[in-house]
């Protein structure tokens, strides 16, 4: 067993986007074959209703998935194939854009205010960027969750691990997407698969990654003439830590425990022409989608 270097860390960035929507980004239109076959990933956690609530209205994709966890609040969704729905806490949409969709996604927050969740965005293969739109809308209940001994919990919302299959499949990128939290003070090791790029995404708490550097805001771990060196700042909110090749990763948990996103995806390595929400393989193919949205073909008839 190798375990995988913490390569490259930073902290989320605060944007805006939508109709005014406050968020943080982790990466995103810049280098995307740093994180192939992600492309952006957005942590819209905002306890202050004014700062999310005009929500993100009507807006093509086409040539990508968009992958929504929620974890506090509600989002409602609608689309121009007419498909209606809300996801709630704990639930999850796997939406493949596929060939084209216009859709919106309007947040609320609990019953303080709360709204909590993240939005991934994965490429798709030149062979899929044009197959019909679908959905997989997975309810928090049926997300299997394995808690080992030490009480680390780890909820599977896509691909197999520690023996439990995620409900979300069939996805292009042969993802591994898990919600992990590890206990104060315990050292936890996860397989990866060596040839999927992998990050993680801290959210809550604070740890050590092996091998990284320090950035504001995580606890990681360095040597320093055989001694740990032990990073003031623990808080690890809103931090990316990005891994180089190996088959595990290793993280110590500081002393309230660390929760983060773990993301693993197998490489697609094709040319990427890429302008706001539309994903294709070549200026020519970004064109068109261009041109079909304004001239009303962006909406493929189902057997196309």
């Amino acid at each position: 067993m190798s375990i995988r270097p913490a390569i490259a860390t930073a902290q989320a960035q605060a944007t805006m986007e939508g109709a005014g929507v406050h968020l943080h980004r982790a990466f995103g239109f810049h280098e995307p074959e740093a994180h192939d076959p992600f492309l952006l990933f957005d942590d819209f956690s905002n306890d202050d209703p004014a700062r999310y609530r005009a929500g993100f209205p009507w807006h093509p994709h086409r040539g990508i998935e968009t992958i929504t966890y929620v974890l506090a609040g509600e989002v409602e969704h609608g689309d121009s194939l007419g498909n209606r729905g809300s996801l709630g806490a704990g639930d999850v949409q796997w939406m493949t854009a596929g060939s084209g969709i216009v859709h919106q996604e309007m947040p609320s927050g609990d019953e303080r205010g709360r709204m909590h969740g993240f939005q991934l965005w994965a490429n798709l293969p030149s062979s899929l960027k044009m197959t019909a739109p679908r959905y997989q809308d997975v309810g928090g209940k049926d997300i299997p969750e394995v808690i080992d001994d030490d009480g680390t919990r780890v909820k599977i919302i896509v691909g197999e691990f520690w023996g439990q299959k995620g409900p979300v499949d069939g996805v292009a990128a042969e993802p591994l997407y898990l919600d992990v939290f590890v206990p104060a003070g315990r050292r936890k090791r996860f397989k990866i698969d060596t040839y999927r790029n992998t990050f993680a995404y801290v959210f809550d708490g604070a740890g050590k990654f092996t091998d990284a550097s320090a950035p504001a805001g995580v606890l990681l771990e360095k040597e320093v003439g055989g001694q740990e060196l032990n990073i003031r700042d623990m808080s690890g909110h809103r931090t990316l830590v990005r891994f180089g090749t190996g088959d595990e990763i290793e993280v110590q948990a500081g002393p309230l425990g660390i929760r983060f996103l773990l993301v693993a995806g197998a490489p697609i390595r094709e040319p990427i022409a890429w302008h706001g929400p539309i994903v294709m393989n070549t200026r020519q193919e970004l064109m068109q989608a261009f041109d079909d949205l304004r001239n009303d073909r962006f909406i493929k008839p189902a057997d196309h």
